[in-house]
């Protein structure tokens, strides 16, 4: 498993007045698989482009313009942040749609949802195929094109105060 997300908070930019709290991806990375940097993506879809192939076709430095393994790491893998790790080989999400993930408040785990081109966002195989079945304008598209598999929280970047409040929310659940 080759790459990581910062799913560090950030605030919304749909309302900047309000803050929000949601865990959401803010960085994609991949690790070049001869010399082990972590290289920033720039978008979304680039990621998922590299993961959708990871197996078959690894990332090098190289592949990013003007840079090689000789040259330093655009991101260190450090608790600055918190580090999820993606499965390799997810196919790219279908064109119009948007996969979201956000970590719970306790970094338990990671959610996985789409926002359809309306939107709308959806939770589930259920869910997707009672909004294709609503939108038969959409075509090309089934169920089967979405992929609910979220990545693996690395606990050594989850934040000591979280690790502190979990730890006491158990320990006052078991008195």
């Amino acid at each position: 498993m080759n790459y990581a997300h910062d799913s560090s908070p950030i605030p919304s930019s749909k309302k900047p007045q309000q803050q929000s709290d949601e865990r959401t991806i803010g960085i994609y990375s991949v690790q070049c698989a001869e010399c082990f940097k972590w290289r920033l993506i720039p978008t979304e879809e680039e990621f998922e482009e590299i993961r959708s192939t990871l197996t078959e076709k690894p990332f090098y430095c190289n592949w990013k313009q003007n840079t090689s393994c000789d040259d330093p790491a655009d991101i260190e893998y450090d608790a600055s942040r918190t580090w999820v790790i993606d499965k390799p080989d997810i196919p790219k999400t279908p064109k119009g749609f948007k996969r979201k993930l956000v970590l719970r408040r306790d970094y338990s785990k990671m959610d996985a949802y789409f926002v359809t081109p309306t939107g709308k966002r959806v939770k589930g195989p259920a869910e997707i195929a009672a909004y294709l079945e609503s939108n038969p304008d959409i075509k090309d598209v089934s169920v089967s094109d979405f992929h609910f598999a979220t990545p693996k929280i690395m606990k050594d970047t989850i934040p000591e105060h979280v690790i502190r409040e979990n730890l006491a929310k158990k320990m006052k659940s078991s008195i």
